[in-house]
């Protein structure tokens, strides 16, 4: 037994040394993690706001706001790591006193004619073989634990369960008409009370609707309900009759064309932003949308730097190569494409700020987008309130139009 006992007490050693220091180094690289997004973050937030850092001239602020989340993540780097150097230097004196004792206790043995030559050959052949792989574990454990803390530190973000789920064997939508009704309709974001209180209100088939209030009113509140981005507090929404919440929401807004308030468009080309509600639409289409949204223009004189023009021009992030005007008429290409059965037209926060002329221009655009859908018997919902608005009461055919434009008094 004594020959073993330098590798036994060596074992123990070496289990406890990872017991105490492998779980401080998944801490550490969780933490870490975190200060690393927080860095990454303040990085990405002060260049994508970057026109609002030079408008107020103020870059050292934003240093100073980077070089705070630096500082914590090299504080972070450095306490792990001195962990790391700990352990690592822990298990070297370790394998260190186990190939001394080995060895001393081999010659001890040989000395009083216990064992051979060759025997302390071979113990002293393994307790280095034994050391060597001993540090390989160590850095595999680290390294596997480094990851688990990284891990950890994103799976509490993305793996959090969704509180928005279809329920079990719903069924898909089937707009056939694209009726709308709300009926006493509640929802709070949370709060006791606020926002939407009792709301009743039905929107016949082809007709046009305008919702006006005053900024935070709840107009696109409203829209989001219809969309089921969040689920009413109480009272329910119909579309022909089915109620949003009892249908699978991508067949719910399948049937939902929308513009939205911030129109931000995919890093790709012209054509796959105007395709996307609609993948296998012909290029045919995707052209004649673009003129119906008077996009087909401005869309030909396109380009980027590598080479690619008119409907192959990619637009950058979120469409940061096209103007607020342009992202906008190609969402509204997007739309026409999709040709869904319900059309949504947020207001455009580009046209908030736009000259008394300019809005006319917009409202007339918005009217026309308007009786080309209704002239297939879509269901229309405008939200473009304004401190000064009033209705602009327009026909097509049969249907009313009520379009609420930005125009002056």
């Amino acid at each position: 037994m004594a020959p073993r006992r330098p590798l036994a007490l060596w074992i123990l050693a070496y289990v406890a040394t990872l017991r105490h220091f492998v779980p401080q180094i998944r801490d550490r690289a969780a933490l870490m993690s975190e200060m690393r997004s927080v860095l990454t973050g303040r990085i990405v937030d002060s260049y994508t706001n970057i026109q609002t850092v030079k408008l107020f001239a103020l870059p050292e602020r934003e240093d100073d706001y980077a070089r705070a989340a630096l500082a914590e993540h090299t504080a972070t780097f450095l306490s792990e790591t001195r962990l790391i150097t700990l352990m690592n230097g822990t298990v070297s004196v370790l394998n260190s006193i186990l190939i001394m004792s080995t060895g001393s206790l081999a010659v001890w043995l040989w000395q009083n004619g216990a064992v051979t030559l060759g025997a302390i050959a071979l113990a002293s052949g393994l307790a280095i073989r034994i050391s060597n792989m001993s540090g390989w574990i160590m850095w595999e454990s680290i390294g596997i634990f480094e990851n688990m803390g990284t891990v950890q530190e994103g799976v509490g973000t993305i793996a959090r369960p969704h509180s928005l789920v279809d329920r079990p064997s719903a069924p898909a939508l089937r707009a056939t008409h694209g009726a709308i009704r709300f009926e006493n309709v509640r929802f709070h974001y949370g709060k006791a009370a606020g926002v939407i209180d009792n709301l009743s209100f039905a929107i016949a088939p082809g007709e046009k609707v305008g919702l006006v209030g005053r900024s935070g009113a709840g107009k696109s509140t409203l829209v989001q309900l219809l969309m089921r981005f969040f689920d009413v507090d109480g009272g329910r929404i119909l579309i022909d009759g089915q109620d949003v919440a009892a249908v699978t929401q991508d067949s719910l807004r399948n049937q939902i064309g929308m513009v939205t308030q911030d129109t931000s468009l995919l890093h790709r080309s012209v054509a796959e932003n105007i395709r996307y509600g609609r993948p296998d639409a012909p290029m045919e289409a995707v052209v004649a949308a673009a003129r119906q949204a008077h996009a087909h223009e401005f869309v030909l004189g396109l380009s980027d730097p590598h080479g690619r023009a008119g409907y192959a021009a990619h637009v950058g992030e979120r469409g940061v190569k096209l103007s607020g005007g342009q992202r906008q008429r190609i969402a509204i290409a997007r739309v026409l494409l999709k040709n869904a059965p319900i059309l949504v037209l947020d207001e455009a926060k580009e046209a908030r700020a736009s000259p008394a002329r300019t809005r006319q221009s917009a409202a007339r655009a918005w009217a026309e987008v308007a009786c080309k859908w209704l002239a297939a018997g879509a269901s229309q919902i405008i939200l473009q309130p304004s401190a000064s608005e009033r209705s602009c009461r327009m026909t097509a055919a049969k249907l009313t139009i009520i379009l609420v434009a930005y125009v002056t008094a």
